[in-house]
């Protein structure tokens, strides 16, 4: 009997940990590299780059010019290398920087900003007297045109044995009871601007504003489903970069009404703070307008995207001169000024315009919202803070539902049945 109950027990233990990982979703899987260094140094000839591993990895070489780039794409790794003392001028190296990127089977990016035009040769060699697996990039001097007309590198594959010694197992979470919502339901999307190799605004006490934005993109996510009627998707939920013509797409994929955009300034005055909301204009309301639309349209560039607008862009904003989105838009960003103008600091003249590319989409309403700067110490103080971040998620759900909530709205008709 003894020898049956410690069976039972045993098997009841078991048991419990199968279903919690029932309830959870646990997937078991393999170890991800490690890249646990990046070296740089100046030879005569070259400057060597290298990257340490603790495996093989499958990676990729692009060079981009305009300005001149070398992007290194890899596979999943564990990025633990210090951000400090590593970063600096070194031969045609003139700054370099890492993160999350979701591109073809590559989901790590590290970027080199270049001095001039570039040969490079690539390596990826094997351990050897005490060293790591190295991924050594050398980089030579080379011309404009050679560099803009050599063929791109194919990517280098199956470098990792992805053999398991497990059989993977992943169970589903349990779903909750579903909420019936009489018509179909309002999508809203929000875009936590920046992220991944592109931090955005930063400070000395080291905040980002990548981090902010995506904190409170996901408190006002929260905040909106607690109402049914709402359904609301982020163009990202974790430090990655996406493009921009990337988060418009999201949108439109999704058949969202509304897309709304955050984002943190810092500048060189620590004594200006408040918010300020955006909507579409080829001409800005004001040269500060401007300026902060060609900093943020930069974000491709940071993040080692190519310059890839089309005529398909002019199509677009010729439909934005057709249609009803712009005039809607400015109209949400007043409901969104007088919501958040009981719970936060607002600029003066808080509705401005520029050409943002982030809000070029032709059929969805579409606002830039910047909750403060960075630079000032009060506002970085609140956005950084639990309390601060409920009440702006108080007032942006209350801007929504009003806005939603009036005649006619075009919410629930959609922009494809006003025009």
């Amino acid at each position: 009997m003894y020898f049956l109950r410690c069976i039972s027990k045993r098997y009841s233990i078991w048991l419990g940990i199968l279903l919690v990982a029932k309830a959870v979703g646990i997937t078991a899987v393999c170890a991800e590299p490690i890249v646990s260094n990046v070296r740089m140094w100046e030879h005569p000839d070259k400057t060597r780059f290298v990257v340490d591993l603790t495996d093989k990895i499958d990676f990729e070489i692009e060079t981009l010019t305009n300005p001149y780039r070398l992007v290194i794409n890899l596979a999943t790794v564990n990025w633990q290398v210090s951000s400090t003392g590593v970063r600096k001028k070194t031969g045609v190296v003139q700054n370099w920087r890492n993160g999350h990127f979701d591109y073809k089977n590559f989901n790590y990016r590290i970027v080199l900003d270049l001095s001039g035009p570039v040969k490079e040769k690539v390596m990826l060699l094997a351990p050897a007297q005490g060293n790591r697996y190295r991924l050594v990039v050398d980089l030579m001097p080379s011309t404009s045109r050679a560099m803009r007309s050599k063929p791109a590198m194919e990517p280098i594959r199956n470098q990792r044995n992805t053999s398991r010694p497990f059989k993977t197992i992943k169970f589903a979470a349990p779903g909750r009871k579903p909420e019936f919502v009489d018509g179909p339901q309002i999508v809203v999307v929000i875009d936590p601007g920046h992220g991944g190799m592109d931090p955005g605004a930063t400070t000395n006490s080291r905040i980002y504003e990548k981090h902010v934005v995506l904190v409170i993109a996901k408190a006002f996510k929260r905040r909106l489903e607690l109402n049914p009627k709402y359904k609301v998707y982020l163009t990202r939920n974790k430090d990655i970069y996406i493009r921009l013509r990337r988060r418009i797409a999201i949108a439109r994929k999704n058949k969202a009404v509304l897309f709304v955009s955050l984002h943190a300034d810092a500048i060189k005055s620590k004594n200006i703070r408040g918010m300020s909301f955006y909507t579409l204009s080829e001409k800005a309301s004001s040269k500060e307008a401007a300026a902060l639309a060609e900093k943020e349209n930069r974000s491709d560039l940071v993040a080692g995207v190519k310059g890839t607008e089309s005529d398909d862009v002019t199509k677009i904003l010729i439909d934005l001169a057709q249609n009803r989105s712009m005039g809607e838009s400015s109209k949400f960003a007043r409901y969104l000024i007088k919501s958040f103008r009981s719970t936060a600091k607002i600029l003066p003249n808080p509705h401005r315009q520029a050409g943002f590319a982030v809000l070029k989409s032709p059929d969805t309403i579409s606002v830039l919202i910047e909750l403060g700067f960075l630079s000032n110490p009060a506002d970085a103080r609140a956005l950084t803070g639990k309390s601060y971040r409920e009440r702006l998620s108080e007032a942006f759900v209350d801007a929504v539902v009003s806005y939603c909530n009036q005649p006619n709205a075009p919410c629930s008709a959609g922009l494809e049945e006003l025009n």
